[in-house]
């Protein structure tokens, strides 16, 4: 599918988000192993999350769907039934990472494969903890989708991360719900927590010091209702669209502020940009609240080390803010970039040159100078929707009507993103 984006002259009104795809993905998982039946509210209407939803009723678990709340009637630790064909993870390298945490520690064989893309992303990084608790895996070339998992009674262990990874560490703690004692993660540097606060809130019995987080096995968990807040990842679209528009007034409502993903709006307004919070609530364990941004004159940056880890998923649209910025941006330390659902600093640059600008290209990142505009064309999102998204708000930038194909890719976390993005743009 094709979507044709002529330029916008000002961005403004208020715009709702769909929820936080990382959080649905871990509150349906837990609500699948919890003990009773459970209700999230504002449940992600992304693809990749309905693809958790899916695989969930392929072990037998009942879920019903009433508009974006999602019922879930908890099979317990140890009620999950052995899937009758292959478990589908679409294109989510979330679902097959988080899940094959829950799946190793079951009492029967499971496959869980997914679609071309995700079969090109490596999983030793699940796959070597787990094999260490006791689970055998099998898979192509002995890293490749799909995973041949033969679940087993589950041994705890005190693993330390070699590369910082929240779905990592997600997967190793999800089996440790299964296992004999108490598993320990350690990290080399913070993460966002969003599995952590879902754990307690699901009664999980869990213990933080500094780095280190642990789960004792064998502990049921409560069913629980609980509401989603919006999708601070798909905000990064609307906050750069606004910050860039020649004219921009724009409230974003009901996003998540978790504090382990508050870099996102620590940088842009480094970079000078105009954002406020104007209301702050706590649901469920989570912050959230509504954001004002208006047209800021920005300044550039570097994105490196800590902080690349933590804007790893932002980086695209920052790339396309970065051209338009005074000082440009350069990112280093990304070459987990390479392995998404596209290589995304190839297909950055790619599309960045389609439309005029100049890069520069690294092993690991690039170079974006600044001062620079947007001519129309058409760009391809290579079937990746943070691509597709990113560069959908250049098209709003550019000098006259641009055409993005393959633009369906976006459905994989925000079905409705150019619907809410045309409501905006004047």
């Amino acid at each position: 599918m094709d979507e044709r984006i002529s330029p916008a002259r000002s961005i403004s009104g208020a715009v709702a988000l769909p929820g936080d795809k990382s959080i649905s993905h871990r509150l349906a998982m837990l609500a699948a192993l919890a003990e009773g039946e459970s209700v999230i509210a504002n449940y992600s209407t992304g693809a990749d999350c309905q693809s958790t939803l899916g695989c969930l009723r392929g072990l037998g678990v009942k879920i019903e769907k009433a508009g974006n709340d999602v019922t879930v009637r908890g099979a317990g630790l140890e009620g999950l039934k052995a899937p009758m064909e292959t478990l589908d993870a679409g294109n989510s390298g979330s679902t097959i990472r988080m899940l094959s945490g829950i799946l190793a520690g079951q009492p029967f064989h499971s496959r869980i494969a997914g679609d071309e893309s995700l079969s090109r992303r490596p999983m030793e990084r699940i796959m070597r903890p787990l094999a260490g608790m006791g689970a055998a895996i099998q898979a192509r070339d002995g890293k490749y989708p799909p995973l041949e998992i033969a679940g087993s009674r589950l041994r705890a262990i005190d693993y330390t991360l070699p590369v910082a990874s929240a779905q990592v560490k997600t997967c190793v703690l999800f089996a440790g719900l299964s296992a004999r004692g108490r598993t320990t993660v350690r990290e080399p540097m913070r993460t966002r927590d969003h599995t952590e606060i879902a754990l307690r809130e699901f009664g999980a019995e869990i213990d933080l010091q500094g780095r280190a987080i642990s789960v004792l096995g064998g502990v049921p968990l409560k069913a629980r209702r609980i509401a989603v807040p919006g999708d601070l990842s798909s905000a990064a679209f609307f906050l750069v669209a606004a910050l860039a528009a020649p004219e921009a007034n724009l409230v974003i409502r009901g996003v998540g502020l978790n504090p382990t993903r508050s870099a996102l709006l620590d940088f842009l307004i480094s970079m000078g940009g105009a954002i406020k919070i104007l209301s702050l609530d706590q649901a469920g364990g989570e912050l959230a609240g509504d954001i004002q941004v208006r047209h800021s004159r920005i300044r550039g940056g570097t994105i490196e080390k800590d902080l690349t880890a933590a804007l790893i998923d932002e980086i695209p649209v920052l790339a396309v803010l970065g051209a338009l910025s005074e000082g440009g941006l350069t990112v280093r330390d990304a070459q987990e970039l390479r392995i998404k659902e596209t290589d995304r600093i190839a297909t950055v640059a790619g599309n960045l040159e389609r439309m005029g600008v100049a890069v520069e290209v690294f092993p690991d990142g690039l170079r974006v100078p600044g001062g620079q505009r947007f001519r129309a064309a058409e760009v391809d999102s290579f079937g990746d929707h943070r691509i597709a998204m990113a560069f959908a708000v250049a098209a709003l930038l550019a000098g006259g009507e641009s055409v993005i194909r393959g633009a369906e890719a976006a459905s994989v976390s925000y079905p409705e993103f150019f619907a809410a993005l045309r409501s905006i743009a004047g």
